[in-house]
Protein backbone atom coordinates (compact mmCIF):
# COMPACT_ATOMS: atom_id res chain seq x y z
CA UNK A 1 0.00 0.00 0.00
CA UNK A 2 2.85 2.34 0.38
CA UNK A 3 3.69 2.55 -2.92
CA UNK A 4 0.77 4.82 -4.00
CA UNK A 5 2.25 6.97 -1.40
CA UNK A 6 5.70 7.44 -1.86
CA UNK A 7 4.47 8.63 -5.51
CA UNK A 8 2.38 11.33 -4.25
CA UNK A 9 4.90 12.42 -2.02
CA UNK A 10 7.14 12.91 -5.10
CA UNK A 11 4.78 14.75 -6.60
CA UNK A 12 4.37 16.80 -3.23
CA UNK A 13 7.79 17.48 -2.82
CA UNK A 14 8.41 18.61 -6.14
CA UNK A 15 5.69 21.14 -5.71
CA UNK A 16 6.86 22.40 -1.98
CA UNK A 17 10.14 23.09 -3.76
CA UNK A 18 8.94 24.98 -6.61
CA UNK A 19 6.50 26.73 -4.92
CA UNK A 20 6.17 29.88 -2.54
CA UNK A 21 2.75 30.48 -1.69
CA UNK A 22 2.25 28.26 1.26
CA UNK A 23 -1.60 28.15 1.03
CA UNK A 24 -1.08 26.71 -2.30
CA UNK A 25 1.37 23.97 -1.20
CA UNK A 26 -0.92 23.12 1.54
CA UNK A 27 -4.16 22.74 -0.84
CA UNK A 28 -2.04 20.60 -3.34
CA UNK A 29 -0.72 18.41 -0.77
CA UNK A 30 -4.51 17.76 0.45
CA UNK A 31 -5.44 16.86 -3.37
CA UNK A 32 -2.43 15.18 -4.46
CA UNK A 33 -2.28 12.87 -1.83
CA UNK A 34 -6.32 11.64 -2.15
CA UNK A 35 -6.18 11.69 -5.66
CA UNK A 36 -2.78 9.57 -5.75
CA UNK A 37 -3.31 7.44 -2.84
CA UNK A 38 -6.64 5.28 -3.14
CA UNK A 39 -7.04 4.55 -0.30
CA UNK A 40 -7.06 8.22 1.45
CA UNK A 41 -10.41 9.63 1.72
CA UNK A 42 -9.38 13.06 3.21
CA UNK A 43 -7.09 14.98 4.54
CA UNK A 44 -6.62 17.92 6.03
CA UNK A 45 -4.24 20.53 7.03
CA UNK A 46 -4.71 22.45 10.17
CA UNK A 47 -2.60 26.06 11.55
CA UNK A 48 -2.31 26.71 15.18
CA UNK A 49 -3.86 29.74 16.08
CA UNK A 50 -3.13 30.14 19.69
CA UNK A 51 -4.98 27.41 21.65
CA UNK A 52 -6.93 26.98 18.52
CA UNK A 53 -6.51 25.08 15.24
CA UNK A 54 -7.80 26.32 11.81
CA UNK A 55 -8.50 24.00 9.00
CA UNK A 56 -7.02 25.97 6.41
CA UNK A 57 -6.38 22.97 3.22
CA UNK A 58 -8.81 19.75 2.74
CA UNK A 59 -9.49 17.32 0.23
CA UNK A 60 -13.22 17.99 0.58
CA UNK A 61 -14.48 20.95 2.98
CA UNK A 62 -17.71 19.73 3.35
CA UNK A 63 -17.24 16.37 4.74
CA UNK A 64 -13.79 15.64 6.82
CA UNK A 65 -15.62 12.30 7.48
CA UNK A 66 -15.36 12.45 11.13
CA UNK A 67 -18.33 10.02 11.56
CA UNK A 68 -17.41 7.75 8.69
CA UNK A 69 -13.81 7.12 8.92
CA UNK A 70 -11.87 3.68 10.20
CA UNK A 71 -8.67 4.98 10.28
CA UNK A 72 -6.62 8.00 11.33
CA UNK A 73 -2.84 9.25 11.18
CA UNK A 74 -2.21 12.89 12.61
CA UNK A 75 0.94 14.60 11.21
CA UNK A 76 2.78 17.28 13.44
CA UNK A 77 3.69 20.06 11.40
CA UNK A 78 6.72 21.86 12.69
CA UNK A 79 8.51 24.87 10.58
CA UNK A 80 12.13 25.65 10.08
CA UNK A 81 12.43 26.80 13.78
CA UNK A 82 11.11 23.74 15.44
CA UNK A 83 7.98 25.18 16.21
CA UNK A 84 4.52 23.18 16.16
CA UNK A 85 2.58 25.19 13.31
CA UNK A 86 -0.09 22.79 12.53
CA UNK A 87 -1.41 19.17 12.24
CA UNK A 88 -1.88 17.22 9.17
CA UNK A 89 -4.31 14.71 9.58
CA UNK A 90 -5.10 11.57 7.36
CA UNK A 91 -8.35 9.86 7.07
CA UNK A 92 -9.68 6.64 5.29
CA UNK A 93 -12.68 4.73 5.45
CA UNK A 94 -10.51 1.06 5.42
CA UNK A 95 -9.67 -0.70 8.01
CA UNK A 96 -6.01 -0.86 8.62
CA UNK A 97 -5.38 0.50 5.79
CA UNK A 98 -1.94 2.53 6.78
CA UNK A 99 1.40 0.91 7.21
CA UNK A 100 4.25 2.10 8.81
CA UNK A 101 5.78 3.18 5.88
CA UNK A 102 2.68 5.28 5.03
CA UNK A 103 3.19 6.95 8.22
CA UNK A 104 7.11 7.98 7.76
CA UNK A 105 6.10 9.17 4.40
CA UNK A 106 3.03 11.25 5.88
CA UNK A 107 5.29 12.68 8.79
CA UNK A 108 8.27 13.70 6.11
CA UNK A 109 5.18 15.28 3.70
CA UNK A 110 4.42 17.23 7.15
CA UNK A 111 7.90 18.21 7.68
CA UNK A 112 8.53 19.72 4.40
CA UNK A 113 5.21 21.81 3.88
CA UNK A 114 6.02 23.05 7.28
CA UNK A 115 9.59 23.50 6.87
CA UNK A 116 10.07 27.21 5.36
CA UNK A 117 6.86 28.66 6.97
CA UNK A 118 6.57 31.18 9.40
CA UNK A 119 3.71 31.85 10.78
CA UNK A 120 3.36 35.96 10.18
CA UNK A 121 3.03 34.49 6.49
CA UNK A 122 -0.10 32.42 7.45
Amino acid sequence: MSIATDIASLKIMADVFQTADTKAIFTKTAHSLVQTVPYIDWIGIYICEGTETKLVAASCFQDDLRKSHMNELTCPIYNCDDQKIGLMIVRTKQVDAFDPTDRTTLETIAAAIGHDVTLSSL
